[in-house]
């Protein structure tokens, strides 16, 4: 006998996820997704990064299903977890772009001491090498943004790939920048 899982309450639909049930997890999306890209979407005015937030959520509700504590209804539940992340996706921006900021004025400083020469040239070595460790698309992306010095639209155009695409790649070498080099880059700048 078939389950119409349509006809579950959200209780019945949360009870169901933690026992592992995935088709009780599909309705739980079904029914949520919408309201949550629309939120998300008005918010960020950016559709790929609001799909990217909606399904992080989703994949962490399922990786976390069995110790799922919703308090209150699942649609209050949802919409709270997703504000919360919108949020610490501005914060996250904010201090990414503070370290491009002062990287970039650090770099434009014309420093005559030799100490400060050499330790500029370590780190341009070393941000060239963690550079050029990143996965190849994305790498390719950042180096034609950051050192050709081409627009989002024009890499695009040359790769053949979506602005959306080309955006999302330089997003996560930026990130995977920030995480190999944020604490050194700290160091540098104190």
């Amino acid at each position: 006998m078939k389950i119409s899982y349509g006809n579950f309450n959200d209780h019945e639909l949360l009870t169901s996820l933690k026992d592992g049930d995935s088709l009780a997890f599909n309705e739980i999306f079904k029914r949520f997704q919408s309201l949550l890209f629309l939120f998300t979407n008005r918010r960020l005015n950016d559709p790929e990064l609001s799909k990217d937030i909606i399904h992080d959520l989703f994949a962490d509700i399922w990786d976390k299903r069995r110790m799922l504590n919703v308090p209150e209804n699942l649609e209050s539940f949802l919409i709270t977890v997703v504000k919360n992340r919108i949020l610490n996706h501005f914060k996250h921006q904010k201090v990414s772009q503070r370290y491009l900021d002062n990287f970039d004025q650090y770099l434009e400083k014309n420093i005559n001491n030799t100490d400060h020469l050499i330790r500029h040239n370590e780190l341009a070595a070393l941000i060239e090498k963690e550079i050029a460790a990143l996965p190849e698309k994305m790498r390719i992306v950042f180096e034609m943004s950051r050192k050709s010095g081409m627009t989002r639209r024009e890499i695009a155009e040359q790769l053949q790939l979506s602005e959306e695409t080309v955006k999302s790649r330089m997003r996560h070498a930026v990130s995977m920048l920030k995480d190999k080099l944020g604490a050194l880059l700290i160091f540098v700048f104190i």
